[in-house]
């Protein structure tokens, strides 16, 4: 399927001005354009005035609140206390979008500083963090994968697939068991890098198709579908699930297992913990795809007439080009060396010398530049030097969401650096008063995912593990059940950009309005709570750790 010439067709009348009107899916989809000023968005006129409302609200809340939190006697460090008054400002710019969102966070870098809570060079340390260099990577090889039409390519064959491609609900599905099934082993923040740009592919495919069959206005906005929002938060909170399945799968995992064996002595092997987490990643998937579609019920069921328009589409894409080939192999080279260390833990231990020496020299972010690198390096013309991508095209990447994550990650450290984090744990502790596991687990899980919604998943677990071992000693309770439960927790946050690097990226897309994942991520953050506090401690008793 062609999308429509721009230019008025002779004697076209209504036609063409529908030509005129008609957008272009895969520029819309494709082009980068991540944070849209109301100007540039397609609203009908009650989205547009709540919009509207929402970010001229922010110009006002977010500095009354920094303000009257920062004048309130709350009996905090000055440090502490002007940080937490920084940070809720941020929050609400994040959420009202008065600015772009990564500006938000600038601002609130810039606050720290000007403010005294932490000295320049402090506060823009984290920047040089590997998961920087991951995003930047990743991007880079993403950008390499639409440039050439390899999303296109396997998004086509997904949706050839027999009885995968006529269903949009089976198609979000199967992105959401493979992008699980890869995070168990592969860094979540690679996985979810390695799919989008098949995602948006498939996503292209399917608005296209709603255009052509009248689903849908010819002049209609394809970052602002359901269908669209349903897929690419599958991608992001998919990773987040299946990263809990290995000790490997995310970082937390690591955090908190090591807390807990050395508080305990006793070790959780490689098999206790996948036997434990298992369940509790099931039936985290199943919760999540109940509330993905009751709360972004896509468009449309049913696609009719994909097999022809797949077959036509493929004939079109002719076969693999030595672009293709380049970027595939690049491709290839940086997920194998990302995986490495996963299979030497897998078979050797994470005790192993093997497993320690990939890990400290197989950096997921020296990776995924090393990667990237691969792409300026092999050719398409040797003659005329041409490498497969070159830094113009490169240089079109989502720096956006990389500042918007690098500012998030800045948090995550004052919070743990400030001792904020470590502050607010306590109150919750003194206050209520918690004397049972069951008390102590739910205030851990809880305290995890607060604090890992405003920073990262890594941050969180550093600083709540160590507050619940303390808290359940001091309590004469067994911590492992409560330490685990904030660990799993841990790597949960779903409301925000900025709560995990795989929601940075499909924010990054531009078809995740932030309205839409603050309500499916509070949804899914309380039902995942549920779970984790149901199934954690009867998991722990079947497989017979802890004590």
């Amino acid at each position: 399927m062609t999308v429509s010439d721009p230019e008025p067709r002779a004697g076209g009348g209504l036609q063409s001005t529908i030509d005129q009107t008609k957008t272009d899916v895969r520029a819309a989809l494709l082009g980068g354009k991540t944070f849209r000023s109301l100007s540039e968005q397609k609203l009908s006129p009650r989205e547009e005035k709540f919009e509207r409302a929402r970010q001229t609200s922010g110009f006002i809340l977010a500095p009354l609140v920094a303000i009257v939190f920062a004048l309130l006697p709350m009996g905090l460090e000055r440090q502490q206390h002007l940080l937490a008054a920084i940070l809720l400002g941020v929050i609400v710019l994040w959420i009202t979008e008065p600015v772009p969102i990564p500006i938000g966070g600038l601002i609130g870098v810039g606050a720290v500083v000007v403010l005294g809570v932490v000295p320049a060079a402090d506060a823009v340390a984290p920047f040089g963090s590997s998961t920087i260099f991951t995003f930047i990577g990743a991007f880079i090889l993403a950008q390499a994968m639409l440039r050439h039409g390899i999303a296109q390519r396997v998004a086509l064959a997904v949706l050839s697939m027999p009885g995968v491609g006529s269903s949009v609900y089976r198609v979000i599905i199967a992105f959401g068991l493979i992008t699980c099934g890869l995070s168990a082993f592969v860094s979540n923040t690679a996985t979810v890098a390695m799919l989008m740009p098949t995602a948006l592919g498939i996503l292209a495919v399917i608005g296209e198709l709603m255009q052509e069959r009248g689903t849908v206005k010819p002049d209609f906005d394809p970052l602002r579908l359901r269908v669209g929002a349903a897929l690419l938060l599958m991608l992001a909170y998919g990773a987040s699930v299946g990263g809990l399945l290995t000790p490997v799968g995310s970082p937390p995992n690591l955090i908190g297992r090591g807390l807990i064996e050395e508080a305990t002595g006793e070790r959780i092997s490689f098999g206790q913990w996948m036997v434990i987490a298992l369940p509790v990643c099931a039936a985290m998937f199943v919760v999540l795809a109940i509330v993905m579609f009751l709360l972004n019920k896509p468009e449309l069921r049913h696609v009719e007439g994909v097999a022809e328009f797949v077959r036509k589409e493929r004939e079109d894409l002719g076969p693999i080009s030595r672009a293709e080939k380049n970027t595939l192999f690049a491709f290839g080279i940086t997920v194998l060396l990302w995986l490495l260390p996963a299979f030497a833990a897998l078979f050797t231990g994470t005790d192993s010398a093997l497993y320690t020496f990939l890990d400290s020299r197989l950096d997921e972010g020296i990776v995924a530049v090393l990667g990237a690198s691969l792409l300026f390096i092999l050719p398409i013309d040797w003659k005329a030097r041409k490498p497969t991508l070159t830094w113009s095209e490169a240089a079109k990447i989502d720096w956006g969401t990389i500042v918007l994550f690098g500012c998030g990650i800045i948090f995550g450290s004052l919070l743990d650096d400030t001792g904020l984090a470590e502050t607010i744990g306590n109150g919750f502790a003194d206050t209520l008063g918690f004397t049972s596991v069951i008390m102590i687990t739910s205030l851990s899980v809880v305290l995890a995912i607060m604090i890992s919604e405003t920073t990262s998943n890594t941050a969180s677990a550093a600083v709540v593990v160590p507050i619940v071992i303390p808290l359940c000693q001091a309590a004469g309770i067994d911590p492992f059940v409560p330490a685990l439960a904030a660990t799993f927790a841990a790597s949960f946050g779903f409301m925000l950009p900025v709560s995990t690097p795989q929601n940075a990226i499909v924010y990054g897309t531009g078809a995740v309005p932030i309205t839409r994942m603050i309500r499916t991520g509070i949804v899914f953050d309380i039902a995942g709570a549920i779970l984790i506090v149901a199934l954690v401690p009867v998991m722990i008793a079947v497989v017979g750790v802890g004590r």
